[in-house]
């Protein structure tokens, strides 16, 4: 009987380790494609270049401000502006009212806090990390640009703008007000999917 069992059952195991290496192995892949990308392109805040163009990455907004995490990447910007590292801040993201008007609320988060309107620029066609990147350089004509997001995604973000955006390099936004579980929530879907998700979208047609 246990001869049986073993042959009945032997070819699908067989096939689901192979389908763990795989996955094991694209993850892997992904991770290094990730970092070869963005490696020397992450700089600290007082490492910008004097008056660069800043391009914002959007995220959840929610009853007309900021979460958490697209807060803290508008701070950064902000900060990067008061010292003269960023002339211009460029804010990406969906501006459909369904979404909650992304851009709309970055740009008066950015007002408050005294950056005025003349030093903003919207991109409310930014739907993801790499059309943002990419119309930095088609709508703005930009040859460069820093991102600022969180760190979990800011090698992925390089890695793409350097396909088909302007050349990129990055500073990390931290995010003290963000919940520890959702940080590693992020760092994990950042590894699992987007990563991955990302590789594969510049290998396949």
């Amino acid at each position: 009987m246990g001869k049986v069992r073993t042959r009945r059952w032997g070819w699908p195991i067989r096939l689901l380790m192979l389908g763990l290496v795989v996955v094991e192995g694209i993850i892997a892949a992904a991770a290094t494609w990730a970092y070869v990308g963005a490696r020397g392109r992450v700089l600290d805040a007082g490492d910008v270049p004097p008056g660069s163009t800043v391009l914002v990455l959007g995220a959840k907004v929610s009853d007309g401000e900021p979460g958490e995490y697209v807060r803290a990447r508008l701070d950064t910007a902000v900060e990067l502006y008061r010292s003269g590292r960023a002339a211009r801040i460029i804010n990406s993201g969906n501006g459909s009212s369904r979404y909650g008007s992304e851009t709309d609320v970055m740009r008066a988060y950015l007002e408050r806090q005294g950056v005025p309107a003349s030093a903003i620029l919207d991109d409310p066609a930014g739907y993801d990390t790499q059309r943002s990147c990419a119309r930095a350089k088609s709508e703005f004509g930009l040859a460069d640009v820093v991102l600022v997001t969180q760190d979990f995604h800011l090698d992925r973000a390089i890695a793409l703008c350097r396909l088909d955006g302007p050349s990129p390099t990055g500073v990390a936004a931290p995010c003290p007000d963000c919940a520890r579980w959702t940080i590693v929530r992020n760092h994990l879907r950042e590894t699992l999917l987007a990563r991955p998700r990302a590789l594969l979208s510049t290998v396949l047609p």
